[in-house]
């Protein structure tokens, strides 16, 4: 094998090498933000403008890198089925960097029935861009009785 062709060889083994090291840093778009976990729920000041009511178990949240931004997804369980216009309102960034999300929803309009859990469940999602993720440390899903988060 001619030098040239080892030094090549030699080259792209090395630059590939060195890209485990960024598998794992914040530069890579994919590790910025972790698995949710179950979080306590926060009272934030303010008056309630939204008419809707807060989903009453949040059962999961992913936060899904895209180019640009990020996908905010969230799973909620309701009561009985019927629930309508889902939606994650976003609430003023807290000073230390915590975006919190409602999980907001309306009830039925009428009598409707309570079935499987997997009937009952409701999904909803929102895009954040790269700008409003700058100084975001941790995101917040929100329910009626609990909450999820996923740290960076």
């Amino acid at each position: 094998m001619p030098l040239s062709r080892r030094l090549v060889v030699l080259g792209l083994g090395l630059t590939l090498a060195g890209c485990g090291g960024l598998r794992d840093s914040r530069l890579n778009p994919f590790n910025w933000f972790r698995r949710s976990e179950p979080r306590e729920t926060i009272v934030l000041p303010g008056k309630e403008t939204d008419p809707r009511g807060l989903v009453q178990t949040v059962l999961s949240m992913e936060v899904e890198p895209i180019p640009g931004g990020a996908v905010i997804r969230a799973r909620g369980l309701t009561p009985t089925q019927g629930w309508w216009n889902a939606e994650l309102v976003a609430r003023d960034l807290g000073d230390d960097g915590v975006l919190v999300y409602e999980f907001r929803l309306l009830p039925p309009t009428g009598q409707t029935d309570v079935n499987t859990q997997r009937s009952r469940e409701i999904d909803v999602a929102i895009y954040i861009s790269d700008v409003k993720l700058q100084n975001v440390s941790e995101i917040v899903v929100q329910g009626a009785t609990n909450a999820r988060s996923a740290r960076r």
